[in-house]
């Protein structure tokens, strides 16, 4: 039996499915919600003192690598676990379907963070490897089951996907707050000394409460699985009853060739420059070709380019920001001192409040918005300004530390850029891809948040905090290349609106 929504031949959907979660939504959608709010909180809590965890001397517990090779590994972890999101997606929609490779990757990723709970450096390398692999299967399956929730024609969709977004950054504001207590806080180490357990050991308790995190996700999963049998399904075999082993074993060699690449340009940086060059020469090449599908995809790469710009300066929150706030901000409010990796909640804070802020601006705004080269061009301006924002703070270092309001603001600006990016950056790639190419395509944005995670990497190394006036010559540097590249994009902005043919 089928009902009036499934396609003929297709098990009918129980009704209470359709409703009965957040605010009337599916009830998978409450089940996803939760289980990307524990693994979100499993990320960002591990993330926030990772940096801070190698740079660390030793004798403290830490690792004891200086910024330059921590930096390096940092970049190289956070770009494999969105590059890795190609293989995750290809593995799902081939082999084993979005529903199970969220359940193994959340597996996988809970493996990791444990493994890094132990007091080892070998181990410390294998639970990153985990975490980054677990990753790349559960991030994008489990946004791809969202969708699959709603028909089309759902109205209730888009604000799926913002309640969604939501959990997301619920569990990306509390996981500071609870890892890093518990790797830094001298409350905590004087618990651990209390039970005669070495308080130099604090980190890896945070490392396990991020493990602890992403396994409370894979019980609610597990627990309320029922609400999601009818979405996410192992797809079927091809026609002769095979697999396409031999196209994983591509994108397999293809993920690792390029991560091995990405590494080797911690050393080699002549690789960063042929990789931009590469993407410029692609750009030109589609956008001079006589079809309106080429053109398109050289608009998709122009958006490629300055997403990666945009996120080698934004995801320095976990690297050469997470030490200007652990080293040179006096980590007080209103008396009360705090970990510095609480610093890593408050972009979390800035987009529940914005968020919704934005989505009601261009509900008002209406046609009359900005176009998505514009809304890009002004992502990149307000993260170039969060930067400019930190040169005087940098000078000011030269006298002490610095007030929390400098980071406060860096935030915010960085926020709205984001705001004016990510969300967009999301739903042009959609428009702008040819049907036949949507996957690969989506593959194309994970890969410029992956290449940009890594290329923050590169640039958080050359963070020094002892000298006041090279810092601020690290945040103006950078301020302006990437001041450079908005008014370049400004200027492509008519040519960019052209290649789109038509698509806002």
């Amino acid at each position: 039996m089928t009902s009036p929504d499934s396609p003929a031949g297709t098990p009918a959907v129980p009704t209470d499915l359709h409703t009965g979660g957040l605010g009337g939504h599916p009830r998978g959608l409450t089940t996803l919600f939760l289980a990307e709010m524990w693994e979100r909180f499993s990320f960002y809590g591990m993330r926030a003192i990772l940096m801070l965890f190698m740079v660390l001397a030793v004798t403290e517990g830490g690792l004891g690598y200086d910024t330059r090779k921590a930096a390096g590994i940092y970049g190289t972890y956070t770009m494999s676990g969105y590059l890795l999101c190609i293989l995750g997606g290809f593995i799902a929609d081939n082999f084993i379907g979005a529903r199970r490779s969220v359940l193994i990757g959340g597996v996988i990723i809970a493996l990791g963070h444990f493994t890094m709970a132990l007091n080892s450096e070998i181990t410390f390398f294998i639970g990153l490897a985990l975490v980054a692999a677990g990753t790349g299967l559960l991030k994008p399956n489990i946004s791809t089951m969202v969708g699959s929730l709603y028909r089309p024609t759902d109205e209730r969709r888009d604000a799926g996907f913002s309640i969604f977004y939501m959990g997301i950054n619920i569990g990306a504001f509390l996981s500071p707050l609870v890892c890093g207590y518990l790797a830094q806080s001298a409350g905590w180490k004087a618990t651990l000394a209390g039970w005669g357990l070495d308080p130099r050991t604090s980190w890896h308790w945070g490392f396990a409460a991020a493990g602890v995190g992403m396994t409370l996700g894979l019980i609610v999963y597990v627990l309320q699985r029922g609400r999601l049998a009818h979405v996410g399904n192992k797809p079927a075999p091809e026609a002769d009853g095979s697999r396409p082993w031999g196209k994983l074993g591509l994108v397999l060699l293809g993920s690792l060739a390029l991560i091995t690449a990405m590494w080797f340009s911690d050393t080699y940086k002549w690789i960063v420059y042929l990789l931009f060059a590469l993407q410029i020469a692609l750009i030109v090449f589609f956008a001079f070709r006589p079809s309106q599908e080429s053109k398109r995809l050289a608009a998709i790469l122009v958006f490629f380019f300055a997403a990666e710009i945009f996120w080698a300066i934004f995801e320095q929150t976990g690297s050469s920001i997470s030490l200007f706030a652990d080293r040179l901000t006096d980590n007080r409010m209103f008396g009360q001192s705090f970990p510095s990796s609480w610093w890593q909640s408050v972009n979390s804070i800035w987009v529940i409040l914005l968020a919704p802020l934005f989505a009601w601006l261009w509900i008002q705004l209406g046609p009359r918005q900005p176009s998505s080269p514009v809304k890009f061009t002004l992502g990149l301006l307000f993260v170039a300004l969060s930067f400019v924002l930190m040169v005087p703070a940098a000078k000011l270092t030269a006298h002490g530390l610095v007030s929390p309001l400098w980071l406060l603001v860096l935030f915010f600006l960085q926020t709205v850029g984001e705001m004016l990016l990510s969300p967009v950056g999301l739903s042009t790639m959609t428009k702008l891809a040819p049907q036949r190419l949507l996957g690969l395509v989506m593959g194309i944005w994970f890969l410029a948040a992956a290449l940009g995670n890594k290329l923050a990497g590169v640039l958080a190394g050359e963070f020094k905090s002892e000298d006041a006036a090279g810092l601020s010559t690290f945040f103006w540097q950078q301020a302006l290349s990437v001041g450079a590249c908005t008014l370049v994009l400004f200027a492509l902005v008519p040519w960019v609106k052209r290649l789109m043919g038509g698509v806002r």
